[in-house]
């Protein structure tokens, strides 16, 4: 697998070695799949992209619904992490011809990235955050699609119309665009703050876009790929290094979602349309330096497997709570219903798995 390294010398020294990348794949495996934990209301609403956080003895779970006419925010609440309850919306439609009219999908920011720690929010400048990437145009990832910021005053664990900065951030149109994301999508975003200041930022963003085949321009909706901004405010946002930091030869690498196992990044992100791996499924990389990311070259963490998998099992958030591994994910089968799945690292039983109408 191929993946972008920006300096020999430092990838030499900042490499994980392999006895460490066997270690986190054995730490975090789940080869339990528990089922669908989260159903859409109808066949005709899709949800996608679980981000998971905590506060007191509740989970909360910030995700996409797609209806048709694009994204919008949703949050629920659960006692276990297996028995969700829909809260309400965090980031709506709108109708005033802005930006983002048609699409906002949302994803919470400076979640703890600690293993097996409290998953709490962070706050900066007294607020709490969320990047989403926005779009003007209905319809399924119409483009143009761009990275905007939400923030909030309030709690985040109650269901309320997040306020928004009024432009986006990153666009593809930017002056600065990168080769590998100049296609008029950007999607996903990760931001986690760089408290060591490994990147010489206070935050870093992961996201990835569709760009140019490295090799001959070719134009084509299956190169995708993982790449970095930094910021010092949360609002002003510049990209990192010209080349993306995870990506493959063909297809798709995205949705990158940071933990730290001991004294590495784990990247957690899915892969699709590869030239060796049908359909698409969760794989992680590693890292010591938040930069440069070493593959793990083994079997996939999450691939379908399940009638309610069958078509696509990608989109990860993994956390550990009392000693055991969840794995959150997308789930499609082949009628394109998508639910939100969970797998774990210990048996736990079965949930029911059928999507409404089955």
């Amino acid at each position: 697998m191929f993946f972008y390294v920006p300096n020999t010398n430092a990838q030499q020294k900042q490499s994980v070695s392999q006895t460490e990348m066997e270690s986190i794949y054995q730490e975090v495996k789940t080869p339990f799949k528990y089922g669908l934990v989260m159903v859409p209301k109808d066949n005709e609403h899709k949800m996608d992209c679980p981000t998971i956080f905590r506060k007191g003895k509740f989970w909360y779970m910030t995700y996409l619904i797609y209806s048709g006419r694009g994204y919008e925010t949703w949050l629920a609440k659960s006692k276990d992490l297996l028995n969700w309850e829909n809260l309400g919306k965090q980031l709506s439609f709108g109708d005033n011809g802005n930006w983002d009219d048609n699409q906002k999908a949302g994803y919470n920011a400076l979640t703890s990235t600690k293993w097996g720690g409290n998953y709490q929010l962070s706050k900066y400048d007294g607020k709490y955050w969320m990047s989403y990437f926005g779009g003007k145009e209905k319809g399924y990832e119409t483009e143009p699609l761009s990275i905007g910021i939400a923030y909030t005053t309030q709690n985040p664990w109650f269901a309320h119309e997040w306020p928004r900065i009024a432009k986006p951030v990153l666009t593809s149109a930017d002056a600065d665009v990168r080769w590998w994301e100049n296609r008029n999508k950007l999607f996903k975003s990760s931001i986690i703050e760089d408290k060591e200041r490994l990147t010489g930022h206070r935050f870093a963003m992961y996201y990835n876009a569709v760009g140019d085949s490295l090799k001959d321009n070719k134009k084509t909706r299956w190169y995708e790929r993982i790449g970095m901004a930094v910021s010092d405010d949360m609002i002003n946002w510049k990209r990192f290094q010209k080349d993306p930091i995870v990506h493959h030869p063909v297809g798709i690498t995205g949705d990158g979602v940071i933990q730290k196992i001991g004294k590495n990044y784990v990247m957690f992100y899915f892969g699709a349309f590869w030239e060796d791996r049908k359909g698409a499924f969760n794989r992680f990389a590693a890292s010591k330096d938040l930069v440069n990311w070493t593959d793990w070259n083994g079997e996939n963490l999450i691939q379908s497997s399940e009638k309610y998998d069958e078509l696509y099992a990608h989109k990860s958030f993994v956390l550990k709570h009392k000693g055991i591994v969840y794995h959150f994910y997308c789930a499609v089968n082949k009628k394109d219903q998508r639910g939100i799945a969970v797998a774990t690292s210990k048996d736990l039983g079965k949930s029911k798995v059928n999507f409404v109408g089955e």
